[in-house]
């Protein structure tokens, strides 16, 4: 029988990418809890600041961070933090990096380039992470061994297609990650 007061280990995981890639609503569809969202309108202000090109419907934004939680058994707790993805709040990945076990990397297609910035970001620091793309249903479709070559992925580095709407196929991705993360752990001997 498991012990009730023994806490769950805690276990930080960033969700990232570029501008309107799907962050927002991938954190939504995990959380077990309402997720903390700091989303704002777009406005003109940000106007010739912000690249709305493939996502010219985009009517908010997330301008600090996302946070939801989703229970993994008795034992594990993850807490998602989901990073903001124009250039001008790059300020706050470090924060939110830091303590971080690992990280998906949310790609869109669409625009494969933007996705660039978040994958050097995370190799740059040795985090490990694993590569969304969400599907949208205009972008157009790759296998994730095209993705992996377009994004030049080393070959360890997961890439799963995804809906990050779906909470399903969201989960697909967030255990992907967590066994990507194991096995590293036990090639490398950690206990």
């Amino acid at each position: 029988m498991p012990d009730t007061n023994a806490l769950a280990a805690s276990v930080k995981i960033l969700v990232a990418g570029g501008f309107g890639v799907g962050k927002t609503t991938m954190v939504g569809s995990l959380s077990e809890v309402t997720p903390l969202r700091t989303e704002e309108l777009i406005t003109e202000m940000s106007s010739g600041v912000d690249d709305l090109s493939g996502v010219e419907a985009k009517t908010t934004t997330t301008v600090a961070l996302d946070f939801g939680r989703i229970t993994i058994d008795h034992n594990l707790v993850l807490y998602l933090f989901g990073t903001p993805g124009q250039d001008r709040f790059w300020f706050l990945w470090d924060e939110l990096a830091r303590g971080a076990l690992g990280a998906i990397v949310i790609a869109d297609t669409r625009r494969l380039e933007n996705s660039f910035a978040a994958i050097d970001y995370f190799e740059r620091r040795g985090l490990v992470f694993a590569v969304a793309v969400n599907c949208f249903d205009s972008a157009p479709v790759y296998t994730p061994d095209e993705v992996r070559e377009a994004l030049d992925l080393d070959a360890q580095v997961p890439v799963v297609l995804c809906d990050a709407r779906d909470r399903a196929s969201s989960k697909t991705v967030l255990m992907t990650l967590v066994e990507h993360l194991i096995h590293r752990a036990t090639a490398a001997g950690v206990r």
